[in-house]
This record gives structure tokens, C-alpha cells and sequence, in this order.
């Protein structure tokens, strides 16, 4: 029987994002404070993700071998370096998340059965490779709060509690949403990037945080004043928002996962997406001044 079996690393290092053909100047407009001289540091976490068949003792790999493996081939190398020189992979490609995860696959696949590389740089951003040439998958996670009120407008009000219990309650209730976008494209092979971050993070801001940060969605959102706002049908109206914005920045809308709560999440992905055909306006606010 084949099992996928994860181990976790830890590791610190820091990094500089710096192009030399590209004048200060230019640097700095490109980067930000990313193209500072002394750079920038994170505390990553690695996943390393294993697939194989299990063996007499009930397992996939000894968890000890692995543990050695990743120290002597990945953590042990790059805890508390200056990642831009501790790895030639990273002189010509800068040391993004997207591009490390890339590099500690090649590093790792000739010692284990990789499926997934999953490296943090901190919690709301992450990088996945899974062994596809340039390809790979980056995560942004943002939050916004918003209260909502599930019923249908076509049953009655016993009707909808009966559906939907406390949350038809007339008056709604609110959460604090995080919500985690995930796009998927090739890796620029001089800038190491997926997609421009800074871009990324201020289209999801835009189309999707700001709209909705503090809005009573069924009243402040016309796309749910006939649409149930569950978490289910919040993030599919989400991923419909980001698609063409995202497509714009040169990636691609992978999957968008909407946590309601810490036991109620949802995700939806953007190849299963139906088209949008109601645009996002935003009502004036019931209570002015609120």
C-alpha cells in the first residue's frame, strides 16, 4: 500500500533581491525594501512531502534517515546564511520562496521519493513545487471581517432556520475571515519569481479585501442580495473577482480557500469555477457614520 508521509524543517536565513544588470534606481523601484544592501531575513519552515510503498515495520522511510538526509542536504547548509551566495542556483536566480522550494527538490530527489516541496517564509506565505520544470504554486494569505446572514429569500423564516439553524437569525452574526489565494505559473529564471508580489498582494487587496473588510455582505455586496453568502459561495465569488486581475500580473488563479471559523473552511478551485456574471458593486452603508 502507498502512503505520503511529511516531515518538517526549520531554518533561518536571509536574502537580498538584487538584479546587477539594474541600475540602484531601478533596484529599488523593482524590489522596495527587499533591495536594501544588508538585506532581509526570515524564519522558513520546510515540508518535505514522501511517497512510497509501505514496508515490513509499517512504514514508508525510517523518519531518522530523513531527518539526516534534509539536515546534510537543505537545513544544515542554509541555517543562518546569506542565501544569494550559499547556493550557486540562487547567483543567478534570486532566493525567492518560490524559487528555494525548486532548488530544495533538486537538492533532496536523489536521496528521497519527493512529491511536494512546501517551504514557508513566514505564515501567510508560502511557496509549493512538486517537480515540474519551472512551475510552481504560491500562497498569499490576507484576512477581512464581515458579518453575513444565511437565508433563502423565497422560504420563510421557520423554513430557513430549519436549513440553516442559528445563522438565518434575522440579524446575522460575523467572522474574521482568512483567506489563503493560491496561483500557480513558471518561475522567471533571473528574477526567481512566479508573479510580482507586491502586485499579487494588491490585487487581492483591491478586488477582494476592500470590498469586503467591514460590509454586511448580503446588504453591502449586490452579488449576494440573491445569492446565499456562505463560505462556499463567498470564495467562489472570489476566485470569479481575482481570475482576470491575476491573469493580468502573468499567473494564473489556482485555488482560493475561505476559513470561516477554525472548524468551518472551504475550497474551491478556478478550473471548476462557473463565469461571472454579475459585477461587484458595493450599496451605501445602512448606518452612516458606522
Amino acid at each position: 500500500m502507498k502512503c505520503i508521509i511529511n516531515r518538517r524543517a526549520r531554518f533561518s536565513a536571509s536574502h537580498r533581491y538584487w538584479l546587477d544588470e539594474l541600475s540602484e534606481a531601478e533596484n529599488q523601484e523593482r524590489f522596495g525594501l527587499c533591495a536594501r544592501p544588508m538585506g532581509h531575513g526570515h524564519n522558513y519552515v520546510l515540508y518535505v512531502s514522501m511517497q512510497g510503498e509501505l514496508d515490513e515495520y509499517g512504514m514508508v522511510l525510517n523518519l531518522s534517515n530523513v531527518k539526516h538526509v534534509i539536515k546534510n542536504e537543505v537545513t544544515g547548509q542554509l541555517n543562518f546564511s546569506f542565501l544569494n551566495e550559499v547556493w550557486p542556483e540562487f547567483r543567478q536566480t534570486l532566493p525567492t520562496t518560490e524559487n528555494m522550494a525548486r532548488a530544495i527538490w533538486h537538492r533532496l530527489a536523489p536521496h528521497l521519493p519527493l512529491v511536494r516541496i512546501q517551504l514557508f517564509e513566514h505564515p501567510e506565505l508560502w511557496a509549493d513545487y512538486e517537480g515540474k520544470d519551472m512551475e510552481t504554486y504560491l500562497t498569499v494569505g490576507t484576512h477581512f471581517s464581515a458579518a453575513h446572514r444565511l437565508a433563502r429569500p423565497d422560504l420563510s423564516y421557520e423554513e430557513n432556520c430549519e436549513i440553516y439553524g442559528k445563522c438565518a437569525r434575522p440579524n446575522g452574526h460575523g467572522h474574521n475571515y482568512h483567506l489563503e489565494v493560491t496561483v500557480k505559473g513558471e518561475i522567471d529564471e533571473r528574477t526567481g519569481m512566479l508573479v510580482d508580489l507586491v502586485a499579487l498582494e494588491k490585487a487581492i487587496e483591491d478586488n477582494v479585501v476592500e470590498p469586503f473588510d467591514h460590509t454586511f455582505l448580503n446588504y453591502d455586496i449586490s452579488y449576494f442580495a440573491d445569492v446565499v453568502p456562505t463560505a462556499e459561495n463567498i470564495a467562489i465569488y472570489i476566485g470569479q473577482l481575482l481570475k482576470t486581475p491575476l491573469r493580468e500580473l502573468g499567473a494564473e488563479l489556482h485555488k482560493v480557500k475561505l476559513i470561516e471559523s477554525p472548524n468551518n473552511s472551504c475550497e474551491i478551485y478556478a478550473a471548476d469555477l462557473p463565469e461571472m456574471n454579475k459585477p461587484l458593486e458595493i450599496a451605501a452603508p445602512v448606518f452612516a457614520g458606522v
